[in-house]
């Protein structure tokens, strides 16, 4: 009698991916570990929705750089999950007065993860602005219950050419803290989404803080130039994925 050791195909590609592939079953019923981990990551992914940015902590994170919080008209969260369209007007009481205008205007918004926030944002914005030397930046606005279009609004408070909105992605079972990156020029309420352009999975496991910079930055540059964004500004900057911590190069 031998004594065989099951072969599993899939162990080289787990270490190159979150995704859930090859499991396998138990009669047919899926392995109890893999269920498990199923179960946990549908936990976080609730808790990062239902979750709230430390807005106090993010703004010391940022220091020196100059910071305002600026609230949506969902005044809370479950408002802010059934009434989409409260989450893309900020509150006209925390807008500044008309005053000196910028040429960018970075906005950091909750979104739908709180984790992602928490966890990227401050040094995607730090490696964003370290490439955007020679432009006036606007003070960051802290967006709490915040969506994509309150952004448009926020900058234009500014008078930004150019608004950068970073907010927490949706979150899936694999990634439960992915944050997005918006690029829209002249910002104004009314934008669609078309004339947006999005740099998305930014996390430990996706797209670095790095190369997202130079993603971003090399599309801010080209909408002052050429005075657009959304569909008619093609992006060309090089991608720069990284592989999970550990994983070896499948090629």
């Amino acid at each position: 009698m031998s004594n065989s050791v099951d072969f599993d195909p899939f162990a080289r590609f787990r270490s190159a991916t979150r995704a859930r592939i090859g499991l396998g079953r138990a009669g047919d019923a899926m392995p109890t570990q893999a269920v498990l981990e199923f179960q946990l990551a549908h936990a976080r992914a609730r808790d990062a929705v239902h979750g709230e940015v430390d807005f106090e902590k993010l703004a010391t994170a940022l220091a020196p750089v100059k910071t305002v919080l600026v609230h949506s008209l969902a005044k809370d969260r479950a408002t802010y999950l059934t009434r989409p369209d409260l989450g893309r007007m900020p509150d006209s009481h925390d807008l500044p007065a008309p005053g000196k205008t910028y040429e960018i205007a970075f906005i950091i918004a909750d979104g739908l993860s709180a984790a992602a926030v928490e966890r990227h944002a401050a040094s995607v914005y730090e490696a964003t602005v370290r490439r955007l030397g020679g432009f006036s930046v606007a003070p960051v606005v802290l967006g709490k219950q915040a969506r994509v279009a309150f952004g448009d609004e926020a900058a234009a408070a500014f008078g930004a050419q150019v608004a950068i909105v970073l907010i927490g992605e949706r979150p899936g079972l694999s990634v439960p803290d992915s944050l997005g990156a918006y690029i829209t020029f002249g910002p104004r309420k009314g934008r669609r989404d078309s004339e947006r352009n999005c740099i998305s999975n930014i996390h430990d496991d996706g797209l670095s803080y790095e190369s997202a910079a130079e993603k971003i930055s090399w599309l801010v540059k080209e909408a002052l130039r050429l005075k657009l964004s959304g569909v008619d500004l093609k992006e060309n900057a090089v991608d720069g994925i990284s592989l999970p911590h550990g994983a070896k190069s499948l090629t």
